[in-house]
């Protein structure tokens, strides 16, 4: 009995075994994983200038001119285009900044990029600059600064300053007769008024915002009417202006005052046949007669409109000039 017992305790324990033996097989260790990767570097980031130009301005001699209340826009380009890349464009006033404003960089023609801002200063001497700042794709740009004047768009006598100096300075390109004083002085005033007279305006010795505009774009030029006469004069009645000419060119603008309605100035082509400098009885100063008792002279009254005896007035100041342009036989152009 105790031998059929052992048997039975044997076989069991060999079947048992494999089981064990299977439990205690170690387990199979797994490959070390694939190592990574290194990688690529990254590109260097491009190359790149940047330029920037004013627009909607005027250049008067180094200035570009801005009148107070107008808007000015700045145009830029760089090069290469970039996607993504921003620029910030900075008002300045010497040292201490007004505005700034980013602005995204837009392809253009040619793998360039552009952009442009809208800026509206204030009076003073200004400097506009353009910066982009180094991201990983572009280097750092930085544009030549543009500078700019931004003057009052009006004046009136007595006044003073660039915005009196611009106008002086575009009279003069016109060949108004003015002063330079940057004072609007009386010359400063008869050149207005003379202005004014060629564009139709108001006849009053006042700068006015369409005034400034004018002589910036050039307009109020005198166009000669008989250009062959060489050396001449020509009065235009229905304005009131008159202008020393040598051909085509004009040599000086003047307002004048012809004769009223009651005494009309004879229109008609005549020449100078006699000269009295200095003043006569009759208050005409330094006078160049192209026809009868009809004269070119200096009175102390010149108003805007015709008030004259006949005569063609001009200002008292500008009277010698006149006289000492003029010689026996030059001709004398008179119109309306």
């Amino acid at each position: 009995m105790r031998q059929a017992a052992a048997t039975i305790i044997g076989s069991l324990l060999l079947l048992s075994l494999p089981s064990a033996a299977a439990a205690q097989t170690p387990t199979p260790t797994p490959p070390p994983p694939a190592p990574t990767p290194t990688p690529a570097p990254a590109p260097p980031p491009s190359g790149g200038s940047m330029s920037i130009k004013l627009e909607r301005t005027h250049r008067v001699g180094r200035d570009d001119v801005v009148l107070r209340g107008d808007r000015v826009r700045v145009r830029g380009t760089t090069a290469p285009f970039i996607a993504g890349q921003k620029v910030v464009v900075r008002l300045y006033e010497g040292s201490k900044k007004l505005k700034a404003k980013s602005v995204s960089i837009k392809p253009i023609a040619g793998g360039k990029g552009g952009f442009t801002v809208s800026l509206k200063p204030r009076s003073g001497r200004l400097t506009v600059r353009a910066t982009h700042r180094a991201t990983p794709e572009q280097v750092t740009m930085v544009a030549k600064a543009r500078r700019m004047l931004v003057v009052r768009p009006t004046a009136s006598p007595g006044a003073s300053g660039p915005t009196v100096r611009l106008v002086q300075r575009r009279l003069a390109g016109l060949h108004y007769v003015v002063s330079r004083s940057g004072t609007f002085d009386a010359s400063t005033q008869r050149a207005v008024i003379a202005y004014r007279k060629m564009r139709g305006m108001s006849r009053v010795a006042y700068v006015s915002r369409d005034v400034t505009r004018g002589l910036l774009a050039r307009r109020g030029s005198f166009k000669a009417k008989y250009p062959s006469h060489g050396k001449h004069v020509e009065v235009d009645l229905s304005r009131q202006v008159m202008a020393l000419m040598k051909g085509k060119r004009v040599q000086r603008i003047y307002s004048v005052s012809s004769g009223a309605a009651s005494t009309p100035t004879v229109l008609g082509r005549f020449k100078v046949y006699s000269q009295t400098i200095g003043t006569n009885s009759l208050g005409m100063v330094d006078s160049s007669y192209f026809i009868r008792g009809y004269a070119i002279h200096g009175y102390a009254s010149v108003p805007t409109f015709p008030a004259s005896h006949g005569c063609v007035r001009v200002p008292v100041p500008n009277a010698r000039s006149i006289y000492n342009w003029l010689r026996i036989g030059d001709r004398v152009d008179v119109y309306t």
